[in-house]
């Protein structure tokens, strides 16, 4: 956490006993996180979409290969038919968050464009929807123990697989999620 006590650019992790089917074992990037609430994307949970298919349905021309068949993540259950891309710095963009020096968040268009050419971020993930917190909410949560809070590691972000990253994010911790009781509480 932050000196702010906010949690902007820093994971969420879902405690294993998180009964909310919307972020059961998940793992989010919180983009923003102030008084008036927190907007986070769920990083391990693709849909059934490729890439291929959102250039299609926004009739952007796709050049580049490798990006057909990269899967499409949900990123959480609110507005679901709107899209971020999650990316490193890179090129001047219409729409973008800076979540931190090294992780930016884009909602523009012209960064589908621009990777479609093979001229956008080399390293990116797109996520269809975001999760959302109102102001005190998240950190309500938080002290309910519904989460573990963890630093941003890009290579969970960009490097590892899907299934991985909610093991993977706990161990940036220390914590083995599949040894932490599946019935949470305080002392």
């Amino acid at each position: 956490m932050s000196e702010s006590g906010y949690l902007t650019n820093q994971l969420l992790i879902a405690m294993p006993y998180m009964g909310d089917p919307n972020f059961a074992r998940t793992v989010a990037l919180i983009c923003d996180h102030t008084s008036r609430g927190a907007l986070g994307l769920i990083l391990n949970k693709p849909l059934p979409m490729r890439m291929s298919e959102i250039f299609e349905q926004l009739e952007i021309e796709l050049k580049e290969e490798p990006l057909r068949d990269r899967q499409v993540l949900r990123g959480g259950p609110m507005q679901t038919d709107r899209g971020f891309v999650v990316h490193r710095p890179h090129g001047e963009w219409d729409s973008t968050l800076k979540v931190s020096d090294t992780l930016h968040v884009t909602t523009s268009r012209d960064i589908l464009a621009a990777m479609g050419r093979g001229q956008g971020p080399a390293e990116a993930i797109i996520a269809l929807g975001y999760a959302g917190w109102d102001g005190g909410q998240l950190e309500e949560e938080l002290r309910a123990n519904a989460w573990l809070s963890a630093p941003v590691d890009p290579a969970l972000i960009f490097d590892l697989p899907f299934e991985s990253r909610w093991q993977a994010a706990g161990r940036l911790l220390g914590v083995e999620l599949s040894r932490v009781s599946p019935i949470g509480g305080n002392a």
